[in-house]
């Protein structure tokens, strides 16, 4: 299994910057997707994720700037992010729940970088 994010870039405060990660693979389904990030000296944190039904959860920090939605069909997760700023900067990692016939396992991509800046 595969997850493949894009998206991520430079970006001056008050900025928007969409992240995509798509799963491929041999599985059933994905189960919760959700993307992490990950500062540099600092541990990684749930930024937001969504369950296959559609409900979603966020962290604080970025409640009411960042709007996480999914594609089933797709297997695709998207994160919007609006109002960024410096502290937002951060390696962000996409993470599913991959579900086989037989068991299921947690899998991460390889990670995109988000820096905020002017």
């Amino acid at each position: 299994v595969q997850l493949v994010e894009s998206g991520g870039g430079l970006v001056q405060p008050g900025g928007s910057l969409r992240l995509s990660c798509t799963a491929s693979g041999s599985f059933l389904r994905i189960g919760i997707m959700g993307w992490y990030r990950q500062a540099p000296g600092k541990q990684r944190e749930l930024v937001a994720r969504i369950s296959s039904a559609g409900s979603s959860t966020y962290a604080d920090p970025v409640k009411g700037r960042f709007t996480l939605s999914r594609d089933n069909a797709k297997n695709t997760v998207y994160l919007q992010m609006n109002s960024l700023k410096p502290e937002d900067t951060s390696v962000y990692y996409c993470n599913a729940q991959v579900i086989f016939f037989v068991g299921e396992s947690d899998d991460w991509g390889q990670g995109t970088q988000v820096t905020v800046s002017s």
